[in-house]
């Protein structure tokens, strides 16, 4: 490691300080500085109290209201002896860092404007919100690929399916984040996009070839290291091509996780990429790494391997504990921990971090507050919302949507939500409008007559289940044309770490939800999130996709279904699932 190389930068002074600092630093003090903790809006006096006794590298938190980060973030640093990384998901916008932050993104629509200046945008207005409440570190650009559309962990995440598109959107994305002081972290390498499964639940494969892994994630992964990107965040995903091409002989049993894996960390990352920054591990809880390696084990492989932080501590003195044994069974050397602990220093040097604490600025003003949603990333938001909401197919030419000839739309609404939303809704209540209400009344303000669609399931309820031809009986087909003159199918399918799929759930099978209506009336759908719905929705002619819930899209979406406002995104990804059928 070379500190005054790229992406460190570090001057004499800077390099002293990480010398004399580490020279300062007990064993204890070098085995907590590899680790990052994941605060859940834990009590201030919690917080110092955490910080003080044990001197953590750095956190991540849960969002809250800016004030209360801001508090959180001021009591980490003064409880700090050496500055503390604070970093955030800023993915999407300031709304991965703190509640009422702006949402530019997702990723996918930025994709879908075919301009790398809303990645830009994302990156420099997120992180800007992000550094008001203290926050020094973006666990972002994400510059995986959706090389396969069953991929259920980035399909919005990720800018799209095109290397190039990819890296253009992530080199914008890490020069907005750089003007705002923020160091960014692209992940997830050695890549997602491949597996269909999410290595929140499961260990996923990375299985290209060498030459293909070289033209597409290879070439993004290069293109940003080369740009100076600050650290990467290492996924648990195999890439066996590499680690058999690298390690000549390896069984399939010993192809691990990158997380793990000297091979793809050292030999292909930092030797044949060329890496020279920090190397930060996904959260260690995922299954994707504890279903391959005892927790005993994989907590000091990670840094033996190449890493030099791990996310999170499961256990704090079980963790350390683990490295500690490690040390002394000789699964871990003294030389790659003092090198891992040096690398965090120069991190944090990189950052001016310990210039700013000598001066008292490890806080920006709370005057810096005001950025936060402020009209001026509203606006920005808005108009990537307008460049990205993509017509994927209108194959009947059923567009525009009009009072006068559409006047009765029956609207079919499918959501997801799993035992989290709804536990949190049943005890909380939802304070939020879903789209779907914003749906109906913004048809209302255009002229229309939208009715929702709802299933009495206690009708058609029979000691063998849900009689679904029963509900789909009850009308004629003749006597439903006559009710209404279009229908809408609007998807809000999302989730995160509880399947490993997006599809489309109907309420009843063979039931009346199911669009056998779009041979009868103008049918569009919608999907405001996964834009992979084409699989289940073939039969409906027109389909649209807004990558986002919120109820400015939902109102500009409007717009455009009744051609008071023209489609302009583009897909950035294979919106057809790779089927010929989807396009009719």
């Amino acid at each position: 490691m070379d500190y005054s190389k790229k992406p460190f930068y570090l001057n004499e002074e800077d390099l002293d300080w990480v010398e004399s600092t580490f020279a300062s630093m007990s064993l204890d003090e070098k085995l907590n500085q590899v680790f990052m903790d994941m605060l859940w809006n834990n009590p201030p006096k919690e917080v110092y109290e955490q910080q003080s006794k044990y001197q953590l590298g750095g956190y991540r938190y849960s969002n809250s209201k800016p004030e209360k980060l801001y508090e959180q973030n001021e009591t980490i640093q003064k409880a700090s002896k050496i500055p503390a990384l604070i970093a955030a998901n800023v993915e999407a916008g300031g709304n991965g860092a703190v509640s009422g932050g702006t949402k530019l993104g997702e990723a996918v629509a930025c994709g879908a404007t075919n301009d790398p200046k809303s990645a830009y945008y994302m990156g420099k207005y997120g992180c800007r919100e992000a550094a008001a409440i203290g926050c020094n570190w973006t666990f972002a650009p994400i510059v995986d690929i959706t090389l396969n559309w069953r991929n259920c962990v980035i399909a919005t995440r990720a800018f799209g399916n095109d290397a190039d598109k990819v890296l253009d959107m992530g080199l914008a994305y890490m020069k907005g984040a750089h003007e705002e002081g923020v160091a960014c972290c692209m992940k997830h390498f050695p890549g997602d996009g491949c597996d269909e499964r999410d290595q929140h639940l499961v260990t996923t494969v990375n299985d290209l070839s060498c030459e293909e892994w070289d033209n597409t994630f290879g070439k993004v992964y290069k293109g940003m290291i080369d740009a100076g990107v600050d650290s990467v965040m290492i996924g648990h995903i195999m890439q066996p091509a590499y680690s058999r091409a690298l390690r000549p002989g390896i069984k399939d049993e010993e192809i691990m996780p990158a997380t793990v894996a000297p091979e793809l960390l050292q030999g292909l990352l930092r030797e044949k990429l060329g890496f020279n920054g920090l190397i930060v591990t996904d959260a260690t809880h995922m299954v994707g790494i504890t279903g391959k390696c005892r927790r005993h084990d994989f907590i000091p492989g990670a840094i033996m391997a190449g890493c030099d932080m791990i996310l999170y501590y499961r256990n704090h003195d079980e963790d350390v504990g683990y490295l500690r044994e490690a040390l002394e069974d000789g699964r871990l050397t003294i030389e790659r921990l003092d090198e891992a602990v040096k690398t965090v220093l120069a991190f944090k040097a990189a950052r001016k971090l310990h210039t700013k604490k000598a001066q008292g600025k490890l806080m920006p003003p709370k005057s810096d507050l005001s950025v936060i949603g402020c009209k001026e990333h509203k606006e920005k938001a808005k108009e990537i919302i307008d460049k990205s909401i993509t017509l994927v197919k209108n194959t009947r030419n059923q567009l525009p949507l009009t009072p006068d000839k559409h006047k009765r739309i029956v609207i079919y609404n499918l959501e997801s939500g799993g035992i989290v939303t709804k536990v949190k809704d049943f005890i909380f209540g939802n304070k939020n409008r879903k789209p779907v209400d914003v749906l109906i009344e913004e048809l209302k303000k255009q002229g229309f007559e939208p009715t929702l669609f709802k299933l009495n399931y206690l009708k058609y309820i029979s000691p063998h289940g849900l009689n679904g031809k029963r509900a789909i009986a009850e009308y004629s087909v003749k006597e439903f044309a006559d009710m209404y003159d279009a229908a809408i199918v609007l998807c809000n399918i999302s989730g995160f770490s509880t399947t490993n799929e997006r599809s489309l759930h109907w309420s009843i099978p063979m039931g009346p939800e199911i669009p056998w209506y779009a041979s009868e009336i103008p049918t569009v759908a919608i999907s405001v999130a996964h834009p992979f719905h084409l699989i289940d929705l073939a039969m409906v002619p027109t389909y649209i996709n807004t990558y986002n819930p919120s109820e400015e899209t939902i109102r500009q979406t409007v717009l455009k279904l009744t051609g008071k406002s023209e489609f302009k995104g583009v897909s950035p990804v294979d919106a057809y699932c790779d089927r010929w059928d989807t396009r009719l």
